[in-house]
């Protein structure tokens, strides 16, 4: 039996009471991230050390309690969603950069560090931290880890998981790991690997050395218009055939480019069907030679215009509009629901295609501002929440967009994780077999299951006498995936 009384006492005893947050607003405030769907908390502790989030799992080992980490709260998925009153672990208060080591080309960094003060600190140095989510002035490093995040950057530089090179993990049990090394190369299974993308069901990051990438000493950033959504997408495809590689390739449709204008006067084209933001980096007679191609292949598909950054401060103004593109939707409408599936390059206007007929049909708004470069759609439907019936299309159109996209030969997610809201879409992409071995490899970590349970692996995945969501949480009445949460747990 829990025992939240007795939880909170202890951990007021051993954390302060400042940090131990119990009333019901507090709850409230940490029953959700950033996703459609709130759950239910327990109690709120807020960690400042590495012996803090220890105490904390062990007491919630103690008192049967499930626990959940919570860093800014960002997340798109319902991964930091805590159900069944469990123990949320905010790790905001742990946001210390502990070493930075230039010659080594790494860094150690707390998980409530924000992505982009980590970028701030480095600057001066030659090096910087190369994972930029939209979020990364309020996003932090451990939920990076946690989902995997990826960002524009990560098209030639990779996501999270190829700048995470060791990681102090806490376990169920409330041991302290280290996983990985921070040299380029650890001996054995690459375990540090398992917890990047796990969403915190083995363990709490309570650390994490990152790499440093040195900066580029040539960048050019172009924004390029298109009279269709179809040469937009066959750009992207030919600019990867021609073999480069750009850093960034971003996509975004006329919606989404208006509300963007509207909000950030970056001077994006209100009247184009689609724009790509292409960044090149590198040696400068790299850069150059790469920007003839990329211009040598938009003009193949009828591009209107193309803009060359002429000053770091245009290039920050351009960035500014994309990076905007989440908050400048709040212009549309209220609320807003979206997945992050990965589908082929070559298939993006064909799926898009879909998205807008599948939206029509419903009678939703979407906006399309994605990762072209690797097929990271991010279809935003907006809608107000009070309109009576709204929300059941909404969940509706979301799932046949997933399905779409599966069907195109696509993934899940490209970088928002898998949550509560995708969780019951995985039997979309893998086997019976597949998620048993998934969940074969959460049971070596967290026997007890008691690690944000219910998130990542749908109901049922078993391995032998392990099933996921078995333990630590009361299930009753939670339904069998997030889009099946009763009406009055969506936002």
């Amino acid at each position: 039996m829990t025992d939240l009384d007795a939880a909170r006492r202890e951990l007021e005893r051993a954390l302060g009471p400042d940090d131990v947050l119990s009333d019901p607003l507090a709850l409230r405030l940490y029953a959700r991230d950033a996703s459609m769907v709130e759950g239910a908390a327990g109690l709120v502790v807020f960690t400042r050390s590495t012996d803090d989030v220890a105490t904390c799992v062990r007491a919630a080992a103690m008192h049967d309690l499930a626990v959940v980490p919570r860093g800014s709260g960002t997340g798109l998925a319902g991964a930091s969603t805590p159900i069944g009153d469990a123990l949320v672990v905010v790790t905001a208060k742990m946001h210390r950069i502990l070493e930075i080591r230039p010659e080594d080309r790494l860094a150690w960094v707390e998980p409530g560090l924000f992505n982009l003060d980590l970028g701030v600190a480095l600057r001066g140095t030659g090096f910087t931290y190369m994972p930029d989510p939209s979020s990364q002035q309020v996003s932090s490093i451990g939920g990076n880890v946690g989902t995997n995040a990826g960002g524009p950057h990560c098209l030639a530089y990779g996501v999270t998981s190829a700048h995470v090179l060791a990681l102090d993990v806490v376990l169920g049990d409330g041991n302290l790991v280290r996983l990985g090394s921070e040299g380029p190369e650890a001996a054995g299974y690459d375990l540090r690997g398992v917890v990047v993308g796990s969403e915190g069901t083995v363990g709490l990051v309570a650390a994490a050395c990152v790499r440093l990438t040195p900066e580029p000493p040539g960048i050019t950033t172009m924004l390029l218009d298109f009279a269709t959504v179809e040469d937009c997408a066959a750009t992207v495809s030919d600019i990867i055939a021609r073999g480069v590689v750009p850093a960034a390739l971003e996509m975004m449709d006329r919606g989404i480019v208006r509300a963007v204008e509207s909000f950030a006067h970056a001077g994006y084209p209100t009247d184009a069907a689609a724009v790509l933001l292409v960044e090149v980096d590198g040696i400068r007679a790299g850069v150059e030679a790469e920007e003839r191609e990329v211009g040598a292949a938009a003009r193949d598909h009828s591009v209107g215009t193309i803009r060359v950054a002429g000053s770091p401060e245009e290039r920050a103004l351009l960035w500014k509009g994309r990076k905007s593109a989440f908050g400048a939707i709040a212009q549309i409408a209220p609320h807003y629901h979206l997945h992050d599936c990965v589908v082929p390059r070559t298939k993006l206007a064909e799926v898009l295609t879909g998205v807008y007929a599948i939206c029509r049909r419903e009678a939703i708004t979407v906006t399309n501002v994605f990762h072209a470069g690797d097929g990271n759609l991010h279809p935003l439907l907006s809608f107000d929440r009070s309109e009576p019936g709204v929300l059941e299309r909404v969940l509706r159109t979301s799932e046949e967009i997933v399905r779409l996209c599966v069907d195109a030969g696509g993934s899940l997610s490209g970088e928002h994780g898998i949550g509560l809201e995708k969780r019951d879409f995985m039997p979309l992409v893998f086997t019976e077999n597949d998620l048993a071995a998934q969940a074969c490899v959460r049971s070596a970590f967290d026997p007890s299951g008691r690690m944000n349970p219910q998130k990542v692996l749908p109901d049922g995945a078993r391995c032998g006498d392990f099933a996921v969501a078995a333990a630590g949480t009361d299930a009753a009445g939670v339904g069998d995936a997030a889009r099946n949460l009763p009406e009055d747990s969506w936002i």
